[in-house]
């Protein structure tokens, strides 16, 4: 993963929902080529927060089962407030269904209140290790860096109340 939009995962509750925090500074990269004289979040990107936000979701909801979620499709997307350097994206996800390996979300993303961007999601989850035998370790290496990222984004005053 080489940009992460979650900074934060202030709660969450497994198989049900989960809401997340990317707050945007003008020094990500990404932001020098888009608008340099009024740079704003690229749709796609702000598209790409609820999707981390759902994949957390997933991995919290089947303690980090799958080292691989992916998104297969993105429906009714619509976009709203821009967001801004400064501003904070609030992501929030909630779990609608999950048929084998896929799970399909609701998300929505505000700025002070306003929708910014939302979206029903389709994800899939899955090992390196079905795909090859070889990929075993690559696995574990993934689902290790998950769970220690998770223990730097998680908000510490939501621990107690979130541990179900």
């Amino acid at each position: 993963m080489r940009f992460i939009f979650i900074d934060r995962i202030n709660s969450f509750e497994k198989g049900a929902s989960l809401k997340g925090v990317k707050t945007l500074s003008l020094a990500e990269e990404y932001l020098k080529d888009h608008f340099p004289s009024k740079p704003i979040l690229p749709g796609v990107l702000m598209l790409e927060a609820l999707v981390q936000a759902g994949a957390w979701l997933v991995r919290l909801t089947n303690d980090y089962q799958h080292s691989m979620i992916t998104l297969v499709q993105a429906k009714t997307i619509r976009y709203g407030k821009f967001v801004s350097p400064g501003d904070r994206l609030d992501v929030e996800v909630e779990w609608k269904k999950a048929e084998g390996e896929f799970v399909e979300l609701i998300a929505k993303g505000t700025v002070d209140g306003e929708q910014a961007v939302s979206a029903k999601l389709k994800l899939k989850q899955q090992n390196l290790v079905d795909l090859d035998p070889k990929l075993e370790q690559q696995d574990q290496k993934l689902k290790d860096f998950y769970k220690n990222l998770f223990q730097q984004i998680h908000s510490q005053k939501n621990k107690v109340a979130t541990a179900i």
